[in-house]
């Protein structure tokens, strides 16, 4: 299989600590790869590293097929948005993306509004970036990383001071761009986040990768339940017993968890309804990827 990413043995050394040990991801087209691990662990230096912005002590990657300086030719093809942004405060955000405009080639004026629109920032075009919150710092830095329409964006951290409206934003972009071909790395700390868009998973500690998992197989691994919140309890069990349910359980704060069936969740929703039983929310969950996480790590350190 190819892929448009791969690195072989990647290791970044800093004095006497290695940041990086012999580290091997593989990244798929179309992938959307959930980079995971704890601070420290070693993911912002891969992402540097091939986001093009470091270079490794020893160990090569390739992203689109190319090796070394034949990646140069590709570098309008990668975004990315690495801690700090990097904005210029005095110019404002239009400002700011036609300058990334102009560094690329692009002579398309309309480019920065289209971007200024798609990230939410539509309404302040003009306002100076450093009158910007950090949310909306972290929003500019995802539309300069997506100028050009790049074939592959690296994301460090991207919902990081995001509100759970301005997450919910952010997914849906990075899903509707996934749509359209776009890969996308994407380190996170938050892993419920991480786990309602990514299709593929490093694990990544003590900057070595000790698992890498398709969502599909990382689910096989992870207890998984689809989350309903219906306007009638008692009802809504009858009703999700009706139609084939067994496996489930009623919290005390009105919620219930299903443990099977989870690509049933629209039959739910049409059975509550044709009995006039709201449903408030229902959502799958993966709850126990921060448990499988914490497990393959302990689990790592204890056998050296």
């Amino acid at each position: 299989m190819s892929y448009i990413l791969e690195t072989d043995n990647l290791t970044k050394t800093f004095g006497k600590k290695k940041a990086l040990n012999n580290v091997s991801i593989h990244v798929g087209e179309g992938d959307i790869y959930g980079l995971v691990g704890r601070n420290g662990a070693g993911k912002t230096t891969l992402m540097k590293i091939t986001g093009g912005l470091a270079h490794p002590t020893s160990g090569t990657y390739s992203m689109f097929g190319k090796t070394g300086r034949e990646m140069s030719a590709y570098a309008k093809k990668r975004g990315i948005l690495i801690e700090d942004p990097g904005l210029l405060m005095d110019c404002n955000g239009i400002e700011n993306l036609w300058l990334k405009c102009i560094a690329l080639g692009i002579k398309d004026k309309k480019e920065p509004k289209k971007l200024m629109e798609m990230v939410g920032l539509g309404d302040v075009p003009k306002l100076k970036t450093k009158k910007y919150s950090f949310g909306m710092k972290q929003r500019l830095g995802l539309a300069l990383a997506l100028v050009g329409n790049p074939e592959l964006v690296i994301l460090d951290e991207p919902i990081n001071g995001f509100d759970p409206q301005g997450i919910t934003s952010v997914r849906e972009l990075i899903t509707a761009k996934q749509k359209e071909g776009v890969t996308f790395i994407i380190s996170s700390h938050i892993l419920g986040e991480l786990s309602k868009i990514a299709t593929k998973y490093g694990f990544i500690n003590n900057g070595k990768i000790i698992e890498e998992s398709t969502t599909k197989e990382l689910l096989d691994k992870c207890k998984s339940k689809i989350e309903l919140i219906p306007s009638d309890v008692p009802k809504a069990c009858t009703i999700i017993e009706k139609i084939g349910f067994k496996d489930y359980k009623v919290l005390e704060n009105g919620v219930i968890n299903i443990y099977e069936q989870l690509d049933r969740t629209g039959n739910i929703t049409n059975a509550l309804a044709a009995e006039s039983i709201a449903t408030i929310e229902i959502t799958k969950k993966y709850e126990e990827l921060e448990d499988y996480y914490v497990q393959l790590v302990n689990g790592k350190e204890g056998q050296q």
